[in-house]
């Protein structure tokens, strides 16, 4: 747990990964169907990577440190769900590789109409 998480929050941002600029760059600043993004965003007691505070959804991003961690993971998503968040989760190679897939995948999550 981070006693001070806007300011962790805030060194995230200065920190993303390659995988995270990429994703941003299509969500921010409601470019990504209207639909408001911010990252890095204090919940509960986590850090999520982005989120859409109106439509209740949390996108994740995970690189290969997820592969061991999974049951904190698991935690971390219930915890975000008892919080009335639906989480989605991509790895980075997804993001990397088939960028428009994940867009895709978000819209559906948004319950938005396909394009």
């Amino acid at each position: 747990m981070v006693s001070e998480p806007h300011g962790f929050a805030r060194s995230l941002r200065k920190a993303s990964t390659p995988a995270e600029d990429l994703l941003w760059a299509r969500l921010r600043a409601s470019r990504f169907q209207g639909a408001k993004f911010k990252r890095q965003v204090p919940i509960d007691r986590y850090i999520v990577d982005f989120c859409c505070h109106s439509a209740r959804l949390v996108v994740e991003i995970d690189g290969f440190q997820h592969d061991w961690q999974s049951p904190y993971d698991e935690n971390r998503t219930r915890v975000l769900q008892s919080a009335g968040f639906q989480v989605v989760r991509f790895t980075n190679q997804e993001v990397r590789d088939d960028l428009e897939s994940v867009l895709q995948r978000i819209r559906v999550a948004l319950r938005l109409p396909f394009q």
